[in-house]
């Protein structure tokens, strides 16, 4: 039996250790946040720090805590004056100063008041680990090891573990499950080694990249362009990145580097230039400037960008790489880095610096296995979750074809790591292989013992992609794929461009749920894929065609097409349930709301965004809110009656979250929305939405499913709510918030929800309520400012607000 953790006690309430606090919170667990008493503190001000790092934890940006209420499960104190309450927790977390001294003497009055068994971790960023516990009793040491997590913690999900030779397996696997299932982290175990895993990778790349900046006369932004989305990195790329997280956050992470570290790229420093910022106080966002800064020229916000040899801001340039720009129509990040490897590095100073950075990246990366990890796939997976990489670096070597690479690396007279030497030599000429009969559906060579092992994963932990090499495709299209996932249930996977939902997608889950179709061989289905958006909405482009060209034929088709998928996954005999994910906009919001049930990811932005283009949700979006609407006013006042101050209130809900296309920032946030209902159970881990899904789906079997039948009962709020909502879009005109086609766009929204002119209180069905959401739609498409906001979204990736 695994140690439960039902408190957990934070120490030290700086920036990591009370968004630690927050995402405790946003896991439903208490936890005590104290830290020391202010010098000057009188006595009621003696819980003044602690209180000021809760407060920057709910006001930070982005948001720590999945809603501002959660912030009750926090309770702050003082070290002097409530150490004690650590008796209380079950974990407890140092969070304190980078200081050894500062740290081993509070974890000896910590030792004092602890009870035995409690396990204690530090979040040490790169100290050792078994040198801050060093002399304590055997119990602390057995319960103590390394917790690392990255900043912020709600959004980046590596946890490094970081065992002593002490440390008891049982302590280390409670906090393992713990923090998977709990707080949705990606555990990596690391070796108590400077700067652990993710640190010692990333902050090589860094410098190294700084490096071949100087040496190949490259500026910040030429750089970034190469270090972003191009080779599967974050675009916020090296410093864009930097300037997010701190200069001074950043130098103290090298610092420890080039302290603590003597191996083969020990030359690596930080050069002058970013010596001087640090004096200049030039630390990025946090100073309103760093590698870039934002300004304000006549009446426009402008970006600078730093020239790093004069150390003056100049207008941001855009980098002039043709090889970049070819590589930009590439969709396939594998096929693209191929790409740019391939160009000569004595022409092209993209391929100059790719080439020997990613060279230089993977021999570094080979030759600290088994320094700091036992693995290559704790050091992918080190840089996948805490870095945000696509791939890690042994998955980017693979992906340029290892083979190939070690060879221009010995042509080159470049060191070649002695671990990829044994990958050759074993005859084999790749990192990974396909493993279908593993769980994880991978296999990873071993340099320690020259073969294949399979890559681990928890329980539970899957993908629609390990599925497929498991049981394979039933059937597909363009956009979307039938999965068989076992046990009767098969997954309908969108995987579209953005996972946009066009006529393939809408084909493909009509024809799966209808009889006689494809999913006749199945008990249930999920909805769900293994990209960063559960998808961003309809296909609009197309609409935006026939629209212009007057073909409206062609939108009431696409319409009703549209509306009866919907209809078809919630009058589907056999259940269906979505596990939403990421962006959830428009008309995958639609999707999400007619399923029998919903396994959503904790970090779910969903919203019926359609007003954004100037339209209104046609697929049943306004029908099943107002459904919602509707049963929750009956459930407080269930006299039916049409007029209820609790109608016109939830009524009035609806249509401020629809007009206002309003986007939940969490899954729970998304549940006062109304986009969940309360029995759907958020998932805190992504690796386990697909698992849960399934498992929701084959408890609906077990327990005898029964589709609901279409509704004709539904109490229309009537015209007098419709006047009601009507006069306040007539008064935001009139204070100028609102512009003549927002009016149009707000009635039409109104009059779907308030089921048209009708006397409050009329019984009306769902099939009415869809055919005036289509008329609605149909007549908004037709305006030429509707068109207008297509276009520029379709351009911009932005809705236009006039």
């Amino acid at each position: 039996m695994l140690k439960r953790i039902h408190k957990v006690a934070v120490l030290g309430a700086g920036t990591m250790g009370a968004r630690i606090a927050a995402h405790l919170a946003n896991a439903g667990v208490p936890s005590l946040l104290l830290d020391i008493v202010p010098p000057d503190g009188d006595a009621k001000a003696r819980n003044k720090i602690a209180h000021a790092g809760l407060e920057a934890a709910i006001k930070s940006k982005p948001a720590a805590f999945f809603e501002p209420s959660l912030a009750r499960l926090i309770t702050v104190g003082n070290f002097e004056d409530n150490l004690g309450w650590v008796a209380e927790a079950d974990w407890i977390i140092e969070a304190v100063a980078e200081n050894l001294e500062i740290k081993r003497s509070l974890l000896k009055k910590v030792e004092a008041a602890r009870r035995p068994g409690t396990i204690i971790t530090t979040n040490t960023s790169g100290l050792p680990v078994a040198k801050i516990a060093e002399g304590f009793s055997e119990d602390f040491r057995q319960c103590w090891f390394g917790t690392h997590f990255f900043n912020p913690p709600r959004y980046m999900r590596l946890l490094e573990i970081i065992p002593t030779a002490d440390t008891d397996r049982a302590a280390l696997d409670a906090i393992a499950h713990f923090a998977d299932l709990r707080l949705g982290k990606g555990v990596v175990y690391a070796k108590d080694t400077p700067n652990f895993i993710g640190n010692r990778i990333g902050t090589f790349s860094v410098l190294n990249a700084i490096r071949l900046m100087q040496e190949l006369d490259l500026s910040i932004e030429e750089v970034d362009a190469l270090t972003g989305s191009a080779v599967g990195w974050p675009k916020s790329a090296t410093f864009r990145t930097i300037d997010l997280v701190g200069l001074d956050i950043l130098t103290s992470v090298v610092s420890n580097f080039l302290r603590n570290v003597r191996d083969e790229r020990s030359e690596l420093e930080a050069p002058s230039f970013v010596h001087q910022m640090l004096e200049r106080k030039w630390l990025g966002d946090k100073t309103n400037g760093g590698f870039y800064k934002k300004i304000k020229h006549e009446g426009k916000e402008e970006r600078l960008g730093l020239d790093w040899k004069t150390l003056e801001y100049r207008p941001q340039q855009r980098p002039k790489f043709a090889a970049l720009e070819r590589a930009k129509q590439v969709e396939d990040t594998r096929e693209r880095l191929r790409m740019l490897l391939a160009g000569d590095p004595k022409k092209d100073k993209a391929a100059a610096f790719l080439w020997t950075a990613l060279a230089d990246l993977w021999t570094y990366s080979a030759n600290r296995v088994p320094e700091i990890s036992d693995s290559i796939v704790e050091i992918d997976r080190a840089m996948h979750l805490g870095f945000n990489w696509e791939m890690g670096p042994f998955e980017l070597w693979d992906a340029a074809g290892v083979e190939p690479t070690v060879a221009r690396m010995k042509k080159e007279g470049r060191a070649v790591a002695a671990n990829v030497e044994k990958l050759l030599a074993s005859g084999k000429k790749s990192w990974y292989e396909d493993a279908p009969s593993s769980p994880s559906g991978r296999a990873y060579f071993d340099p320690c013992t020259d073969g294949y092992r399979p890559v681990q994963v928890p329980v539970g932990v899957w993908s629609v992609e390990v599925a497929k090499k498991a049981k394979g495709v039933v059937k597909k299209n363009a956009g979307c794929s039938l999965v068989d996932l076992g046990d009767g249930v098969a997954c309908l996977e969108f995987h579209s461009k953005a996972n946009s939902l066009g006529g393939d997608i809408v084909q493909l889950i009509s024809q799966t749920l209808k009889p006689g179709g494809p999913g006749d061989a199945f008990d249930a289905f999920v909805i769900t894929n293994d990209a960063h958006n559960f998808s961003v909405g309809a296909n609009i482009m197309l609409l935006l065609m026939w629209a212009q060209e007057e073909e409206w034929d062609e939108v009431d088709l696409a319409v009703r097409q549209f509306q009866a998928m919907t209809q078809a996954i919630k009058f589907s005999p056999k259940p269906v349930v979505a596990a939403p994910f990421g962006m959830t906009l428009g008309g995958g919001c639609e999707i999400s709301l007619h399923a029998a049930a919903r396994t959503p990811h904790a970090e779910l932005y969903m919203g019926l965004v359609e007003v954004g283009v100037g339209l209104l949700p046609g697929a049943g979006g306004c029908k099943e809110m107002l459904l919602r609407a509707v049963d929750a006013a009956t459930a407080v006042r269930p006299d039916g009656r049409g007029e209820s101050v609790e109608i016109m209130e939830a009524v009035k809900r609806t249509f401020e979250t629809i007009g206002m296309a309003k986007v939940s920032m969490s899954a729970s946030e998304a549940r006062h929305l109304g986009f969940l209902s309360e029995g759907d159970e958020i998932v805190m881990n992504r690796e386990r939405v697909l698992a849960d899904a399934k498992a929701r789906a084959l408890e609906m079997v077990r327990a005898g499913y029964k589709p609901p039948v279409p509704r004709s009962d539904i109490p229309a709020p009537g015209e007098n709510i419709l006047a009601t909502l009507k006069l306040g879009i007539h008064l935001m005109r009139q204070g100028d918030y609102i512009t003549d086609h927002e009016v149009k766009i707000g009635n039409k929204v109104a009059e779907v929800l308030c089921g048209g002119r009708v006397s409050p209180g009329m019984p009306v069905s769902e099939q009415y309520i869809l055919d005036l959401e289509r008329e609605a739609f149909k007549s908004l498409a037709g305006e030429r400012k509707t068109q207008e906001r297509i276009q520029h979204t379709l351009k911009t990736g932005k809705p236009l607000r006039n």
